[in-house]
């Protein structure tokens, strides 16, 4: 119990939370809303679709230590390439990874750059839907955005729910981006320090193991909770093909 009261009066356990439900606010409706729009995008039936999607599928093979150390390199102040394309057209780029408020921002980027996995997911998805819904909605004389919202976004649900479950664990459990970015010191100003980075320097730097598993037992019980939540609402908004 004294490691639980300790928590509540520790500074940077509060600080991690914060930084990591503020990546999980962002990043996984970002990744929903640019998964489902690149799925849609790749599952137009045109020549050479094959080729895209590996490019879109390519960065999720990339390991995340070489991921950070790529990024680092393009969002760089001086000499990145982000920064620097910014300049061409007038715009001076911020600071990105050295400064507190572009801090998490710049890791939400990087995150999406792998999404390729819920992308093949989300295309499974839509090769699922059968075509006579796309018919019978031509038939009665539904355009393209009729048709996704009232067709395809509602099938693709199901698909949209296990996506939202398993990107919100994930997202709680943010670790080697941030680690390998900051060499484990959640610069600037603590703003990269993560619940899982926090937990891992108190229970194997620290060798407050106590302290740690009293950490691993509240995100257990928050990532259960969220996930009943989640599983609970699902019964307004997924819709099961035959139901």
């Amino acid at each position: 119990m004294n490691n639980y009261r300790d928590l509540f009066h520790d500074p940077l356990f509060w600080k991690s939370i914060y930084n990591t439900i503020y990546f999980t606010i962002f990043f996984v409706p970002l990744s929903i809303f640019f998964g489902v729009a690149l799925a849609m995008m790749l599952n137009m039936k045109v020549k050479g679709m094959a080729i895209f999607r590996t490019i879109f599928f390519l960065p999720t093979l990339v390991p995340q230590v070489a991921l950070a150390v790529l990024w680092m390199w393009l969002l760089h102040p001086n000499f990145g390439l982000v920064n620097g394309l910014l300049a061409n057209i007038g715009i001076d780029g911020p600071s990105w990874l050295g400064g507190e408020s572009w801090s998490k921002p710049s890791l939400i980027l990087m995150s999406l750059w792998g999404i390729g996995q819920a992308v093949v997911i989300y295309l499974a998805g839509l090769g699922d839907i059968p075509d006579e819904y796309y018919e019978a909605a031509q038939i009665d004389g539904a355009n393209w955005f009729q048709k996704t919202r009232k067709v395809t976004l509602p099938l693709l649900t199901p698909v949209i729910f296990y996506n939202l479950v398993m990107g919100m664990i994930g997202a709680f459990q943010q670790f080697t981006l941030p680690y390998t970015l900051t060499k484990g010191q959640g610069t600037p100003a603590n703003s990269m320090t993560f619940y899982v980075m926090y937990l891992y320097e108190n229970g194997f730097r620290y060798f407050k193991m106590g302290y740690a598993s009293a950490m691993a037992w509240i995100l257990f019980i928050i990532v259960m909770a969220l996930t009943g939540i989640i599983f609970i609402t699902s019964k307004r908004w997924v819709h099961y093909q035959g139901k």
